[in-house]
């Protein structure tokens, strides 16, 4: 087995807090769940913000005209480095905040679009009693729908703006243990995936598929 293949390195893993306001707490999450992934794994972590990535509501007249724009680039070469990324999202109005759409929207139109068999996890922080957990069940579609494989378990934290201690830690410890066994089963399953080179991907649009059935034409590819 070649040496690359034996020692592939550590995981490369985008943390991107979606979230615009400087101040945000997902912006803090974002960067606690950084925190937790340098201090108890090997992984590599990219600690990014929305605000990095600035891009014009998606235009097909743009588009035409001048293609992705800069922000859309930047963000589809941080998310092709990587082996999988976390998104710490607000909810706006039971939703995904607009400005985390219209970036996947952009990106979504590069070829080749780099969601395809990405993992994700996703988080959110809201001052609302749920924590942002409708906004992550909206977004999982549009990502899903792209060929990511977002990881079954979210992390939502509620009533967010009393929820840090004053070293970025979370002050109800219990969450706290939560957040970084979450973590860490979602980094077990990357690993698995992606240094494991004798697992054979395979993906059913139904549970009732045979494995030599053809895979539906989706906006993955």
């Amino acid at each position: 087995m070649p040496t690359d293949a034996a020692h592939p390195g550590p995981l490369k893993v985008l943390v991107l807090g979606a979230a615009l306001r400087a101040g945000s707490t997902n912006a803090r999450l974002a960067s606690l769940v950084a925190r937790v992934i340098t201090r108890t794994t090997s992984a590599d972590v990219d600690l990014a913000s929305l605000r990095d990535f600035d891009m014009p509501l998606y235009d097909g007249d743009l588009e035409t005209a001048g293609g992705p724009p800069d922000g859309a680039l930047a963000l589809r070469g941080r998310l092709e480095e990587s082996d999988a990324f976390v998104i710490s999202s607000p909810e706006y109005n039971a939703s995904v905040p607009g400005v985390l759409k219209n970036a996947i929207d952009w990106v979504s139109r590069i070829r080749p679009q780099p969601f395809k068999t990405k993992h994700a996890l996703l988080v959110s922080a809201s001052p609302s009693m749920v924590g942002g957990n409708r906004g992550l069940w909206a977004l999982r579609v549009p990502l899903e729908h792209l060929g990511t494989r977002v990881y079954p378990d979210m992390f939502s934290l509620a009533r967010a703006h009393q929820a840090f201690t004053d070293d970025g830690r979370l002050t109800d410890n219990g969450l706290q243990q939560r957040l970084e066994e979450t973590v860490h089963g979602f980094l077990r399953l990357v690993e698995a995936d992606t240094r494991y080179v004798c697992l054979q991907r395979r993906w059913y649009e139904f549970l009732g598929d045979s494995t030599e059935a053809p895979v539906t034409q989706r906006a993955e590819d």
